[in-house]
């Protein structure tokens, strides 16, 4: 479901709505100044009703181009509502255009087109539903308090900044410890003999800045308990094999203000009301599943949830 930028979208037309209410209807050519606004248009924001173009006699309205206003990209926000208004104006009767001509070729009649448009519709419902679920949700009391309890009352995080090499044997990783102690250089041996391919190939085994929560127990515990400089004196075991592990540096990770979390404090959240929003829609219906192949019905058991794991990092 795209909840994301669909509310994405609410955002950007409620921040819009109010310039573009105010500017006068009869902004005309983008490239020339606007006419001057008579007195009543000055003394309050023009009609949401007001009629800015018609297409075979349907009306296109003011309050039309404040929720096109949504489809703006972020670069545009800046110009000013005599630029953004034709623009608004010429793509909705374009529009208008192309969904006569539509018509005109029978293609809402054709199965496929109806499918999209079924498909379409029950998205925008979708959203919709979602967003009445969600969105009271997303106040700043609530943002305020997310970030009070993951955040500020939180001590800050120790991060590692370290390198690994992963072998498939513990004979393996022995070897690769005692030509390191022997002066070899670890990036190199990295690049050679490392299983972990994508940290090796790209830049010598460097995993970069991690917290302890974001590594697998075996190979965190291990480079935790490190010092700067440090280089695994016996291997590391874990599910994906004996990692030698050296520690480039340490550093406390301070608490961040505010306004530097808010938008993934704002995402967290979003995540977990659309969640909640979905487990009590499936909570009200009977769901049945079956064998795709069999056609048999399945046991009433919830889906296990499958995922893969990258080498080092949970």
């Amino acid at each position: 479901m795209r909840f994301t930028s669909y509310a994405s979208g609410l955002a950007t037309a409620a921040l819009l709505g109010t310039s573009l209410l105010a500017y006068p209807s009869h902004a005309a050519d983008p490239a020339s100044p606007p006419a001057a606004a008579p007195a009543a248009d000055k003394e309050k924001p023009t009609d949401p009703a007001s009629v800015v173009a018609t297409v075979n006699g349907e009306k296109i309205t003011l309050a039309d181009v404040q929720e096109a206003a949504g489809s703006i990209p972020p670069q545009m926000r800046q110009l000013p509502p005599n630029v953004i208004i034709p623009m608004l104006v010429n793509q909705l009767i374009d529009q208008k255009a192309i969904l006569i001509a539509a018509h005109k070729d029978g293609l809402d009649k054709k199965p496929e087109t109806q499918k999209l448009m079924t498909s379409a519709a029950d998205t925008a419902l979708q959203n919709a539903w979602l967003s009445q679920s969600v969105m009271p949700h997303l106040t700043d009391a609530e943002l305020t308090k997310y970030y009070e309890e993951n955040y500020a009352n939180k001590a800050p995080e120790k991060e590692v900044h370290a390198r690994h090499i992963l072998l498939k044997t513990e004979a393996e990783a022995l070897d690769v410890i005692k030509k390191l102690k022997a002066g070899a250089d670890f990036g190199k041996l990295a690049a050679e003999l490392s299983t972990d391919k994508g940290s090796a190939q790209q830049n010598g085994g460097d995993l970069g800045w991690f917290k302890k929560g974001d590594m697998i127990p075996a190979f965190a515990d291990a480079a935790f308990s490190m010092k700067k400089g440090d280089i695994s004196t016996t291997p590391v075991k874990s599910q994906y094999g004996y990692h030698v592990i050296q520690v480039l540096d340490t550093r406390t990770d301070p608490v961040p203000s505010m306004d530097s979390v808010r938008d993934k404090i704002r995402q967290a959240l979003i995540q977990k009301y659309v969640r909640e929003a979905v487990d009590k829609a499936a909570s009200h219906v009977k769901i049945v599943r079956f064998d795709p192949t069999t056609g048999k019905q399945l046991p009433e058991t919830p889906a296990a949830a499958t995922g893969a794991e990258a080498p080092a990092k949970k």
